[in-house]
């Protein structure tokens, strides 16, 4: 009898002290999953509608019209309730459901990106080489550039034109739409190649995109491929060549975003990095109607290449629409900042068992464990990280706690093993308290992610939580 009164004992002391996070299967209802099955619905049509920032940005412009939101005007009249946003052109925005409570109490803040890696057209791309026309690209954030040879593409962006017009393109997307690729070498002649590290197999400039291989016709000329493909492109979008240095144009892994495993517990797709975590704050800004503290959702642009450039989180937009807000009710904006909480919602590694040996198990984070919250990012000595402090740790632990919401503390691999960033040290400069935490990713930055169901949903909880946060 003493000893199973003992056994309690130590059980319950077990439970009150022991940190023991669980698989999100084991806890989760029929109804919660009834309803993460349909937030993913919603989250797989917004990556088959966002394959680039700038397809993000319309999308969610879309999306937030068709709940109210309005386009924000410099000296526009607010009230609590009002729900805005402001188009930073074309390639990251900023929406606000404006508090009951006047901004120099703070904003709760969610920011995540939108880019995404790719491989970019360089400003004069096209070219033929025995009778082949290709497309030279520079590919723009961390790329492991044998992944992308051999895998089907989409191209989108916009060419302005000699006369300013903006013309968008797009191709590869639609049904019956052609696509491209990047040829790779054939193993039977790859004796040498095999000899290269991994990193040195596939140069950067043999990231060269396949466009075609028809001469045009009834031309004794050089480069007849090269002008067939002009000549499609000037009928189509009436683009010259000279048009193509005034282009952006992204080339993207073809395909839509599909469930996996046989029990559909997981999402492959391009761009969960970190669209996942965009989706989840305008989802749960959605779900916000009249919060005590103005929510602030932002997708950003240029995380990948450092957060640079006026669509990027060190530009001076997001400081310009806060300050605007700010002054419509008299408010100081250092004042707001100071007591403003953000969370970088961005994406961590996910614990693979396939490469364990650049995990660290103990600070990892694990599929279906729910949202991945980083006290610091960053390289070896946590370099490029804003380090958050144990009282932000505690803040955040608190809101999920009190909303039922699954998380788990990780780091993104072994010190010594790499690292990362992310916007967390653009927004902690500004005095704004500021921690990491997203979805766990598989394959990160490969033309094809894997997350867990579970984890985006427990994710869009969290950002509801935050936006509530008083």
């Amino acid at each position: 009898m003493a000893e199973k009164k003992n056994a309690k004992k130590n059980e319950a002391l077990r439970e009150k002290l022991l940190y023991a996070p669980k698989n999100g299967y084991d806890t989760i209802s029929e109804k919660e999953l009834a309803e993460m099955e349909e937030y993913c619905k919603g989250y797989k049509l917004f990556l088959d509608n966002g394959k680039t920032e700038r397809m993000c940005v319309e999308y969610c412009i879309e999306l937030a019209t068709a709940r109210g939101f309005k386009p924000y005007e410099r000296g526009m009249k607010l009230k609590a309730g009002d729900k805005i946003y402001v188009n930073n052109r074309d390639k990251g925005i900023m929406l606000a459901v404006i508090g009951t409570q006047p901004l120099d109490k703070g904003a709760n803040i969610g920011a995540a990106h939108t880019d995404a890696p790719r491989l970019d057209l360089k400003p004069r791309p096209l070219y033929e080489d025995s009778e082949i026309a290709y497309f030279k690209t520079h590919h723009y954030g961390g790329i492991r550039k044998y992944q992308w040879v051999t895998v089907p593409l989409e191209l989108h962006g916009v060419a302005v034109l000699r006369d300013g017009t903006v013309q968008k393109i797009s191709v590869g997307r639609d049904e019956g739409d052609p696509q491209f690729i990047i040829n790779d070498l054939l193993p039977h002649l790859g004796r040498e190649q095999n000899k290269k590290p991994l990193g040195e197999a596939i140069p950067s400039e043999n990231l060269n995109v396949l466009v075609g291989s028809r001469p045009f016709a009834d031309d004794e000329g050089k480069d007849r491929v090269k002008l067939s493909v002009l000549d499609h492109l000037n009928k189509t979008y009436g683009i010259s060549e000279e048009d193509l240095i005034s282009a952006e144009i992204e080339m993207v892994p073809a395909g839509t975003a599909r469930d996996i495993g046989f029990d559909r517990s997981l999402i492959a797709a391009y761009g969960h990095d970190d669209r996942v975590c965009a989706y989840a704050e305008l989802a749960a800004l959605f779900a916000v109607e009249k919060p005590e503290k103005t929510a602030v959702c932002i997708f950003a642009d240029k995380e990948e290449i450092g957060s640079e450039g006026v669509s990027g989180m060190q530009s001076g937009a997001f400081d310009a629409f806060m300050e605007d807000l700010c002054e419509s009710q008299g408010v100081a904006l250092r004042a707001c900042y100071a007591n403003s909480f953000c969370l970088s919602a961005d994406v961590t590694a996910a614990y693979d068992p396939n490469f364990a040996e650049v995990y660290e198990k103990r600070n990892s984070a694990y599929i279906n464990y729910g949202v991945g919250v980083c006290k610091y990012t960053g390289a070896g000595g946590k370099s490029g990280a804003s380090d958050a402090s144990a009282e932000v740790v505690g803040k955040l632990r608190k809101a999920l706690n009190d909303n039922g919401v699954a998380w788990q503390m990780a780091e993104l691999g072994k010190t010594d093993a790499g690292g990362g960033g992310t916007v967390a040290m653009f927004m902690a400069k500004r005095n704004i308290d500021t921690i990491d935490a997203g979805v766990p990713v598989l394959s990160m930055h490969a033309p094809y992610e894997t997350v867990a169901k579970y984890d985006c949903y427990m994710t869009y909880r969290a950002m509801k939580a935050i936006f509530r946060m008083k």
